[in-house]
């Protein structure tokens, strides 16, 4: 998904940590420190499958964090899983390169639905 011609990539987290969150420091998911990177995609196809694949079942709100890559300090790699190129985060993201913040809808039966991007 692009943004004024910019690509960008996203990554979803329950609504609750977000929150939990301090404004003024990185974001660092916690698959961070057990897989040593953060999980990112970019095509809405690709967003939902992964959401509905492995976040369905999990209770609460989610939201998307909307980030460009061009503004990230840390290292960015498009790795191969499932037969996809997915980006992957190798580091905290500054919040400067995080464009938007949005809710992540989901239909009565959990499903997550196309986000309003």
């Amino acid at each position: 998904m692009t943004k004024k011609g910019r690509p960008m990539i996203y990554h979803m987290l329950p609504a609750e940590e977000w929150q939990r969150l301090n404004p003024r420091e990185p974001y660092a998911a916690a698959t961070l420190e057990t897989e040593g990177f953060i999980h990112c995609t970019q095509e809405l196809d690709r967003l939902l499958w992964v959401a509905n694949r492995f976040y369905r079942q999990l209770p609460g709100d989610f939201l998307l964090l909307e980030i460009d890559p061009t503004r990230l300090q840390a290292e960015l790699r498009w790795e191969e899983a499932d037969g996809y190129l997915f980006p992957h985060i190798y580091g905290p993201v500054n919040r400067d390169a995080i464009c938007q913040v949005l809710p992540f809808p989901r239909n009565n039966d959990g499903e997550f639905t196309a986000p309003a991007i």
